[in-house]
């Protein structure tokens, strides 16, 4: 489906129990979690019901659709998304499964580290796109548990500095999204808790940057790579790019391309304003 969210939601799903998985599960979500809920969930015979904001990019709204899973569009953001999901929660007795702070969740996007470390042994440092902390905190586990040593660097959109906030304040806090961002994927308002306690622990510093640089890793992998990616899923690459990783320098150093569901207008706006 486009992106890592396949991981957890898979493990997610395919630890629920017999009732569970006949009643079905729901989850809010800006596009990525909700089409793997979707592809897993009607592969597996599970009902799932995703709430997405109004403005949730056209080709993640139609991708779930056509994945199987019920669409509600509720909200201007992810956080009124999220309480109409627990509020059907409740009412329907469905499973809410957090797509960034579900400990199965976390789980499964900690394969990722399991894989960096399959690849490149020798790795000394990883740079990781933040918006929940779900993708940071379960590659930082896997990879702390197993070499401390290795250095785990989370990046935000200055636009939507949730960790950072949550690092300064010592537990999640809300925080503005500031004038929207082409990130969306890393929208989250208030990070998860069992993400950030993972993340004060073992990740080694988490750093903001401009707009810009986003669309400057979008652009160069267009270019140089030949890849298409979304503006959440090169943020990581973006943070190297900022030049705020220098000290990094010497090092063997690698990031995660974790997303490639971007709106081709959104693609168009984001190459306009490099």
């Amino acid at each position: 489906t486009g992106s890592f969210k396949e991981r957890g939601a898979l493990n997610a799903l395919l630890k629920l129990t017999k009732e569970e998985r006949s009643v079905g599960v729901i989850a809010a979500s800006a596009g990525n979690h909700a089409q793997a809920l979707g592809y897993h969930g009607t592969k597996l015979n599970v009902p799932v019901t995703v709430v997405m904001p109004t403005n949730a990019p056209i080709v993640k709204v139609e991708n779930c659709r056509a994945l199987g899973a019920n669409v509600v569009l509720h909200g201007r953001n992810f956080a009124e998304a999220m309480t109409m999901a627990m509020s059907i929660s409740k009412e329907k007795g469905m499973k809410y499964i957090n797509g960034y702070d579900h400990p199965d969740v976390i789980s499964g996007a900690g394969t990722c580290g399991l894989e960096i470390l399959q690849q490149l042994p020798d790795v000394e440092a990883v740079v990781i796109p933040c918006g929940g902390g779900g993708l940071l905190a379960g590659v930082a586990l896997a990879l702390k548990r197993i070499n401390p040593a290795i250095k785990i660097i989370g990046v935000e959109s200055e636009r939507c500095p949730s960790m950072t906030a949550a690092l300064a304040a010592g537990k999640p806090v809300y925080t503005e999204v500031r004038g929207g961002t082409i990130a969306d994927g890393l929208a989250v308002v208030e990070v998860g808790t069992n993400a950030f306690n993972i993340i004060k622990e073992y990740v080694d510093e988490v750093i903001t940057i401009p707009e810009h640089y986003i669309s400057m890793a979008i652009l160069h992998l267009l270019e140089k790579e030949k890849l298409l990616c979304e503006g959440a899923g090169c943020t990581g690459l973006a943070g190297i790019l900022s030049g705020r990783l220098n000290h990094l320098k010497g090092l063997n150093v690698t990031t995660i391309l974790c997303g490639g569901n971007i709106d081709m207008t959104v693609l168009g706006l984001s190459l306009i304003h490099i």
